[in-house]
């Protein structure tokens, strides 16, 4: 009975049912983190101002009130929402060293995280869609995508990321996690929380599986779909300087896509296959996973849509 009481209290000592998790910067540059936390200052600067910048020309020019431009304002305000949801606990680290985080912080930067990414994604085929219909079908584009339209795709967006991602968060409470708790990331993301239960995560592994399809499992195929037509209807276009002129209003989309898709899916092959890869590999593709899409995004627009960037220069220079 001794031995058995003296194993009960191990086991008590080593799980928590309210548990504080370590977070990681950047593994084996500890000692560096000041100076690395430069570059990331200068990485959230550029995606909060560029999205700011984005949101507010949109917002105030009336020549950019079209579909269009809507759907890339819903784009900047995702990834701000990202920005925002990862910055404290990232720059939390690198200045004060401030590592650890309680499993109710961990929950709900989690929604606003993985919820920000779900948004993200369905912006993205919102437009692709948009896309597709200016180009294969350009005669109903006003008449199909009218203002409440372009509202119901979103507040849809909004609600499809709010009900898929409130069941993953549930089910992390009745967890019961070791009391040593390091995530391999400077912030809190389902997969690599769930990793350290103590207790049976199936039915945490299940509902994510489900997220995932229900979002990048539709999102991709809408997207890939959407371009398929797209690439068959510039194709009969005759003319090739007309052809280049058609697809080009595509080419920032397919930069967004490219940009949170491909470090999306390579974060979730280094978890799922990548375990004996170095933790500064884990911990760079989380941070490139989450900082990429802002950054670069404002920027791609500014640079490859006119009408964007001589609304910015006449902003500023006024």
């Amino acid at each position: 009975m001794l031995q058995i009481q003296d194993n009960m209290n191990i086991l008590n000592n080593l799980t928590s049912r309210f548990p504080a998790f370590s977070l990681t910067g950047i593994p084996g540059l500890e000692s560096a983190q000041a100076w690395i936390s430069i570059p990331f200052c200068c990485l959230y600067a550029i995606a909060l101002s560029g999205n700011s910048m984005i949101l507010l020309v949109i917002s105030t020019q009336q020549s950019l009130h079209e579909p269009m431009y809507y759907f890339l304002s819903m784009l900047s305000a995702t990834d701000l929402g990202l920005t925002l949801s990862t910055m404290s606990t990232t720059l939390g680290i690198l200045w004060f060293d401030a590592n650890e985080v309680s499993l109710d912080r961990c929950i709900v930067q989690m929604f606003f995280l993985h919820g920000f990414t779900f948004m993200e994604s369905g912006v993205l085929v919102s437009m692709a869609f948009d896309r597709y219909v200016a180009i294969c079908d350009p005669l109903r584009y006003t008449t199909f995508l009218t203002n409440s339209r372009i509202i119901q795709m979103g507040l849809l967006v909004i609600i499809r990321a709010v009900v898929l991602i409130v069941p993953l968060l549930v089910l992390l409470k009745p967890l019961s996690f070791c009391r040593m708790n390091p995530l391999s990331h400077s912030y809190c993301y389902h997969p690599d929380v769930i990793k350290l239960a103590c207790s049976d995560t199936r039915a945490n592994s299940i509902c994510g599986l489900v997220a995932l399809i229900l979002t990048t499992g539709i999102d991709t195929p809408c997207i890939v779909l959407s371009y398929t037509f797209i690439i068959y209807s510039v194709l009969s276009i005759a003319s090739p300087e007309e052809r280049y002129k058609v697809f080009s209003t595509c080419v920032s989309h397919i930069g967004a896509v490219a940009i949170f898709y491909i470090p999306m899916m390579s974060l979730s092959v280094v978890h799922r296959y990548g375990q004996s890869a170095p933790k500064v590999v884990h911990s760079m593709m989380a941070n490139m996973y989450l900082l990429l899409p802002p950054v670069l995004n404002p920027i791609i627009y500014s640079v490859k849509t006119k009408q964007i960037r001589k609304a910015i220069l006449s902003y500023l220079t006024k």
